[in-house]
């Protein structure tokens, strides 16, 4: 069989797996219950007590002792945090921001058909990786998932590049926080640095005491977000057919002039195509951070039911927040708004530069910036929030695969990994470089680093679910019994393979010389820089740990499972007791 140690100095004991279901729950406790199975008798003593853990934290590492030493993440994540952390996952600065950028490049119809090509990419990719949760809902997944179906040094190359990823996108969004935060008088002359002490210690007061904390804080920042993008698409219907204080129909008129596609770098139609073609790698920033419903798997109540609630729906958040978002602003507004221009030529801060408070200005509705501003600097705050909890919990699993240092695994007593959220949140002092050379240059050039890391753990997800549904077949494995299945495999996932294989290969396009523009050589090292990290990752590990593709027949889709499977027997079930408990259950 597969040697698990090709991942690393991790135990590879498969014991666990081996061992009857009752074995693995009878694990002997030094506290109010003599085993596992006892603690089943009050269901509302199943996350309270931790009762789930040591039999999944045995069934992975393969003995209790390692348990006791080092601690285990808890099921602390609700249903409703789950939902609403795959909620806000879709929504942040790029959606309120970045899009302007875009549009102003490419024009309303470029902008809206790369949100949608992309969109449809991105929810390929996540049917493909919710059937991987759900078969084994771990902490971290994504590193365990490549290196189990795929090779162990896939597992090191994503699972590092996920976590400088998730770092560098911390610093974003906190960047961008401290753009946002300018938008007020007052706040426009106090140092940078200051916002970003101050977000700083917020987003790590949030994530170090338990994992429900956090949870908490992602369900009352995405319903601030789910909110604020539905008032602003009501405002966009009505604004656009005459409903606001100028009684305006604006229709599609910017379609027609300027236009519904403007031309980049080159003229006609060549010159549209590549205006087209730029809103892809921006639309790839704007969806980043959609996987970490998955990465929350591992410490999410009831998985093998809220993962497949919350992956089913990411395919309606896509349509109704960026579809019809880019829609909306393309209506609202023309491309060539000497206001947006200035605002992003001048490096605006906050709200100024996002197209929506520009055509909050058109409509004569002066009340409504300072509010929109609000929201976004809500929603940076909210990202910078998930992407310390996700890259922490990244680095975990890169310890539980014995591929990160080993104390990487201590756990406190409410199940935070706490090593793992320090070392992630000290990456966000690179922050700080923004006093210096300004938040909007930081902002942009941190955007271009993480987007490429994006578009490789989406790539790695896909291509590790094509060893997965091979590996299902090698064992004899009925898809039709799976908790969750996505459809049309692996067809999806290839599809969604090759388009980020695409993406990735062209996203520099614009660095290259043309009839307006000379070769920039810190633009091309910007936009390709991610290609020989990855690579360098899994060469280091494939050449120092001499790892090898893993045959599908040896692929290890049950370590971890057995513990899974007893779990779901004992989730209590949640029955609806009047019709706003119905709808309640239903949305969260």
């Amino acid at each position: 069989m597969y040697e698990l140690s090709d991942f690393g100095d991790t135990k590879p004991l498969r014991i666990a797996a081996k061992m009857p279901a009752k074995d693995l729950w009878k694990i002997e406790r030094e506290e109010r219950f003599t085993n596992v199975e006892d603690m089943y008798d009050d269901p509302s003593r199943v996350l309270d007590e931790r009762s789930m853990q040591p039999g999944e934290a045995t069934d992975l590492y393969g003995d209790i002792e390692t348990v006791k030493d080092y601690g285990y993440v808890t099921r602390g994540l609700k249903s409703r945090h789950i939902q609403f952390i795959a909620l806000g996952g879709t929504i942040g600065t790029g959606l309120f921001l970045g899009i302007g950028h875009a549009f102003t490049q490419a024009g309303p119809l470029s902008l809206l058909l790369g949100y949608a090509f992309t969109g449809a990419a991105v929810f390929a990719m996540m049917m493909s990786l919710g059937e991987m949760a759900t078969w084994l809902p771990l902490p971290g997944a994504i590193p365990q998932f490549c290196a189990r179906y795929v090779d162990g040094a896939m597992g090191f190359a994503v699972g590092w590049n996920n976590w400088y990823s998730n770092s560098l996108t911390l610093c974003t969004e906190i960047s961008a926080a401290a753009v946002i935060i300018q938008f007020w008088q007052g706040a426009d002359g106090i140092n940078p640095a200051a916002w970003i002490t101050l977000f700083i210690f917020l987003v790590v007061g949030l994530n170090i005491f338990a994992v429900s904390v956090y949870g908490e804080a992602e369900f009352i920042f995405a319903s601030i977000k789910l909110l604020a993008i539905v008032g602003l698409l009501l405002f966009a219907f009505i604004i656009d057919l005459g409903g606001g204080p100028t009684h305006d129909r604006l229709g599609f008129r910017y379609w027609n002039n300027p236009g519904a596609m403007k031309a980049y770098i080159s003229t006609g139609s060549a010159g549209r195509f590549l205006g087209f073609f730029s809103t892809l790698v921006n639309a790839a920033f704007a969806y980043s951070g959609v996987e970490m419903v998955a990465v929350a798997a591992g410490e999410a109540e009831n998985p093998r039911r809220n993962i497949p609630k919350a992956v089913r729906r990411v395919f309606w958040r896509i349509i109704f927040f960026y579809v019809l978002g880019s829609l909306a602003i393309g209506v609202l507004v023309p491309y060539n708004a000497q206001r947006l221009l200035d605002a992003q030529k001048n490096n605006s801060p906050g709200a100024a530069a996002s197209p929506w408070v520009i055509a909050i200005y058109r409509a004569g509705v002066p009340a409504l910036p300072s509010i929109i501003n609000a929201v976004i600097l809500t929603s940076a705050i909210s990202s910078s929030n998930a992407f310390l909890y996700t890259g922490s919990r990244y680095l975990y699993a890169l310890a539980q695969n014995g591929q990160a240092p080993k104390f990487f695994l201590t756990c406190s007593k409410k199940g935070v990994p706490y090593y793992c959220v320090g070392l992630t949140a000290a990456m966000s002092l690179l922050t700080y470089m923004s006093t210096s050379v300004g938040s909007q240059k930081v902002f942009q050039w941190f955007q271009a680093l993480t987007t490429i890391s994006v578009l490789f753990t989406w790539m790695s997800i896909s291509i590790a679910y094509i060893r997965f549904h091979s590996a299902l077949r090698a064992y004899n494995i009925d898809r039709s019994a799976l908790r969750f299945r996505s459809p049309f495999q692996p067809y999806t996932a290839w599809f969604s393979l090759m388009f980020f294989a695409m993406i990735t290969i062209f996203n520099g396009f614009w660095t290259f010389p043309s009839a307006t523009k000379n070769f920039q050589v810190n633009d091309f090292i910007t936009a390709y820089i991610g290609i020989p990290i990855y690579a360098g990752l899994y060469l280091f590990w494939k050449v120092y740990k001499k790892t090898r593709w893993v045959p599908s027949v040896e692929a290890d889709i049950m370590t971890g499972k057995a513990a899974l499977d007893v779990a779901d027997e004992h989730w209590p079930e949640r029955r609806p007791r009047n019709v706003w408990e119905r709808i309640w259950f239903f949305v969260a």
